[in-house]
């Protein structure tokens, strides 16, 4: 049985069930800004357009200073993120490559993200390399349903 390529498992809309970030020895490091369990949205498309939204659940207690950079990560502003552009997949090695074209931080336009990736079924698992809103390094991993 061949399993089809992630190129033809991603396309869909997925809505994100977790998201984990934990430091080196594998201690759980919650983002402030968009807290340990966000509502995100994410969506790729089958001509290599995605977007994606995060929001914080509760979004009275964000913090009012934000880093100055992250590592391979975009920028979060007042509990919220969200950006859209183009995207491509490395079937080989399973890492998907995003280029933005708009995101709410200006800081963000034109970033190039890439990202390990799995699909198994209806299930999407994201983990990549990062920095959290302190600096300290982390791995942060997302696990989404498909909705569509």
């Amino acid at each position: 049985m061949t399993t089809a390529p992630l190129s033809a498992r991603l396309p869909g809309t997925w809505r994100l069930l977790s998201r984990v970030d934990v430091t080196d020895n594998g201690t759980p490091h919650p983002d402030p800004a968009l807290g340990s369990d966000p509502i995100a949205l994410l969506v790729y498309d089958r001509s290599g357009h995605f977007t994606a939204q995060f929001m914080k659940r509760d979004r009275s207690s964000v913090p009012r200073e934000g880093p100055v950079a992250t590592s391979n990560n975009t920028l979060a502003q007042g509990g919220y993120d969200a950006y859209f552009g183009t995207y491509s997949v490395d079937d080989d090695t399973g890492i998907v490559t995003q280029r933005l074209e708009g995101a709410l931080s200006q800081a963000n336009v034109d970033a190039v993200l890439s990202r390990a990736m799995n699909v198994d079924d209806q299930t999407l698992i994201i983990e990549l390399p990062t920095s959290a809103w302190d600096g300290t390094p982390v791995t942060r991993t997302l696990t989404w349903a498909r909705i569509g």
